[in-house]
């Protein structure tokens, strides 16, 4: 890695790895100040209201210590940090609470990991959107609507969600989707972006080793399997399906039209690479052009 790639790298991640650990400790410091130190009065405010007045504090040193583009990265992860820290706090209890612990940790962890992810594997496209959070007004719609789920469907059948053999089942598939999507990343390096590529870079190749050399769309794998896992969490079983269908639609024709651009890239060398590696998503075959070639 050159000069200027460590001098853009370093400090996002550094300042997205500071202020994550940071409010993190602090809310885990506050959470479990009670069972620590033994339950009072006092304690009661320090645990339950003092992550949101450090969580404001914390806020407010970094929009008057930090500007741009490192106020922006600071302050996500700060949140995402102590989504983290609450979703920890929520997982060690032994009631339905304990699902929705899971699933914040989960959460969390994807969307930092996406930015830190970028930041140490293709700092030159790295911005505030690889955090992804805002990936789109559809994204946002399914995570509220599982929510919603979630708690309508704790409110009316409690016992619903208690089975936590089953949210821990989404746990595993979590954390295969994570470390599938992630080895993606660090696999192809510069040659991955969080969006379909419509013109080939003078430096874009085509990877075909490591986990590439398992599927052909690992990213993507890891993606799919991460979204119905987090409802699996969450022992949502009509989110379970429609995260199902949604994410395969979605996958499906991105898929297609990645691969139309592939093909233009690299031609033959990407239809060779085609015949031997599946994409690895579930009854999708990519784009397959017509025997004769034609598109």
């Amino acid at each position: 890695m050159d000069m200027i790639s460590m001098r853009n790298i370093c400090p996002a991640a550094k300042h997205a790895l500071l202020c994550f650990s940071l409010s993190g400790l602090v809310f885990i410091v506050s959470f479990f100040s009670a069972s620590c130190l033994g339950f009072t009065s006092e304690l009661w405010a320090l645990t339950y209201w003092g992550p949101a007045l450090y969580f404001c504090l914390l806020n407010f040193i970094l929009r008057y210590s930090l500007k741009g583009f490192t106020y922006d990265v600071a302050v996500r992860s700060a949140f995402l940090g102590s989504v983290f820290a609450t979703g920890f706090y929520f997982a060690t209890l032994d009631n339905s609470c304990h699902i929705f612990g899971l699933y914040a940790m989960a959460f969390s962890l994807f969307h930092f990991s996406e930015f830190l992810s970028v930041a140490l594997t293709n700092p030159r496209t790295l911005t505030v959107d690889s955090f992804i959070l805002n990936h789109s007004v559809q994204y946002w719609v399914a995570a509220v609507s599982s929510w919603i789920e979630a708690a309508v469907e704790y409110y009316f059948f409690p016992n619903m969600k208690t089975v936590f053999w089953i949210s821990h089942i989404g746990v595993i598939m979590c954390i295969i989707g994570e470390v599938m999507r992630k080895s993606a990343m660090f696999t192809a390096k510069t040659n991955f972006n969080h969006h379909v590529q419509t013109v080939k870079k003078d430096d874009h190749q085509l990877v075909t080793h490591g986990v590439y050399s398992l599927c052909r769309h690992p990213s993507y794998v890891g993606w799919f399997y991460w979204s119905i896992g987090t409802q699996i969490i969450l022992l949502n079983p009509i989110c379970v399906i429609i995260y199902t269908l949604v994410s395969w639609t979605f996958f499906n024709e991105r898929v297609f039209a990645e691969e139309m651009f592939l093909i233009s890239f690299f031609g033959s060398q990407y239809l060779e690479y085609q015949k031997k590696v599946g994409t690895g998503l579930p009854f999708i075959k990519g784009y397959i052009p017509d025997v004769d070639g034609s598109w």
